[in-house]
């Protein structure tokens, strides 16, 4: 099952999704993840292995973290090559003056936004869905 490509449709057709937990970015010095942690992501850099998990399991483990944040998830099938969809949406964040920090799976792309601007992405977000149809 490939996914969507056409611009206009993805925006159309994407139902956001605000995630209730706060996640928080850790990076660890070697490539060892403790199962019990179970992160949203692993990625893999040469300097160390960054995790996103939520914050409280951060806070239990004693980590170190940055970027207290709530994921959304666009909740539209994209392809992984769709070319401007993430790019319009961390746009429109950016003129928010928000940060973002996107994550493709699969299926879906989520959008990692800083804890306290969670409801102005979300708002953001369904205009941009409105704007669309």
């Amino acid at each position: 099952m490939t996914g969507g490509q056409d611009l206009k449709q993805l925006l159309a057709e994407m139902s956001p999704v605000l995630d209730a937990e706060t996640y928080a970015f850790v990076t660890l010095p070697n490539r060892d993840v403790p199962p019990a942690l179970n992160p949203r992501m692993i990625m893999q850099e040469a300097e160390g292995t960054t995790i996103i998990i939520t914050q409280s399991a951060a806070d239990e483990a004693g980590f170190d973290y940055v970027f207290a944040c709530r994921m959304i998830t666009l909740n539209v099938h994209s392809a992984l090559d769709a070319v401007g969809f993430l790019a319009r949406i961390t746009t429109r964040l950016a003129e928010l003056g928000m940060g973002v920090n996107p994550v493709s799976g699969y299926f879906h792309d989520h959008l990692f936004v800083p804890d306290a601007r969670a409801d102005d992405a979300m708002t953001a977000l369904h205009q941009m869905v409105r704007e669309a149809r």
